[in-house]
């Protein structure tokens, strides 16, 4: 008889990453099941595409990986149950896409890939990753990791209208003049103020947060007053910007910017959505909820300049994680 040792996922935002625990142990990953109404289709995307246009509805492609927690979330909330629920079988068809996936998929009549190569091309590196298909089977729009209930209706809406065919997603959020309980922005002891980026030499974060921000207190509540998490944010010189803001600021390039702009050309499409930089670069995004593992990586990876011994990010929280593990310290990807 074999003895199998179950296999517990990281996640980055979405990004999972598989491991085996010998020393400290990884807690929080999570089994779970996509939906039975799926679309169980031949995986032809061109195909299927077209079908959802003669019901008048736009595909969706869920990208998952098995023992991801932030998935299992996003099925549970949104696809299982909750509000979202019959709009979205009403306005769009679900296929899901597993990332390590074997399984042939469909794009034209002359290619087919498996999952993990789609994935792969589509550059897919948070789980959940959801694209949605125009009507020629293209991509119209994508979000990288996980989004509450609350901020995934806002997408949800923003793509059944087309509307991402004339305007952003930040614009569109912010023409709808929402008359509910606007966001309040929250103070926090590491933030700093700035206008002119070249001035600085230390690793920057910026921070855009809006007055429709869906979980931006969330944030400031239970990720960034952590003692952890402050102690990698010290590393920083972090700054906040209200996304709506056309307020002038010299960017890394020496050019006259605004927050609104950078959220438009870094296709910063979630609150709160951060930027990473180092040495006037653009290292990486945080563009989805991550959990303080997650998130304490990411600025390690970048405050440390382990950029540049790990292209990947993924590569470089293996090794992280392995450090950890090797030195007995448990890991909970869900913290």
């Amino acid at each position: 008889m074999v003895l199998m040792r179950r296999i517990f996922i990281l996640v980055i935002a979405f990004f999972c990453i598989n491991t085996y625990a010998d020393s400290g142990k990884v807690i929080g990953g999570s089994l779970y099941d996509v939906p039975s109404w799926f679309t169980d289709s031949f995986l032809d995307v061109a195909e299927d595409a077209q079908d959802a246009l003669d019901e008048n509805k736009t595909v969706l492609l869920y990208f998952h990986l098995d023992g991801c927690p932030y998935c299992d979330a996003m099925l549970t909330q949104n696809f299982k149950s909750g509000e979202n629920l019959a709009f979205i079988k009403k306005h769009f068809s679900v296929v899901a896409v597993n990332i390590k996936g074997a399984r042939d998929i469909t794009m034209s009549e002359s290619e087919s890939k498996t999952e993990q190569a789609l994935s792969e091309i589509l550059a897919v590196k948070y789980t959940p990753t959801i694209i949605f298909l125009d009507e020629d089977g293209k991509q119209a729009f994508r979000t990288n990791g996980y989004r509450d209930v609350a901020a995934f209706r806002q997408v949800l809406e923003y793509v059944a209208s087309k509307s991402y065919k004339n305007t952003t997603l930040s614009n569109y959020i912010e023409a709808k003049q929402n008359t509910s309980q606007a966001y309040t922005f929250i103070n926090h002891a590491s933030l700093q103020v700035a206008s002119n980026f070249q001035e600085f030499d230390q690793p920057v974060a910026i921070l855009f947060e809006d007055k429709d921000c869906t979980a931006c207190e969330d944030f400031h509540q239970n990720l960034i007053n952590r003692a952890d998490v402050k102690a990698e944010l010290d590393k920083y010189l972090f700054v906040r910007f209200d996304a709506y803001s056309d307020q002038k600021i010299i960017g890394f390039d020496g050019k006259l910017t605004s927050p609104r702009q950078m959220v438009k050309d870094y296709d910063l499409n979630y609150r709160p959505g951060i930027l990473l930089f180092d040495e006037g670069e653009n290292i990486t995004k945080i563009d989805g909820k991550l959990y303080s593992f997650h998130f304490n990586t990411v600025l390690r990876y970048v405050s440390g300049k382990h950029y540049q011994y790990y292209p990947k990010f993924s590569t470089y929280l293996r090794a992280r994680q392995a450090e950890l593990l090797e030195k007995g310290i448990n890991i909970n990807i869900v913290d």
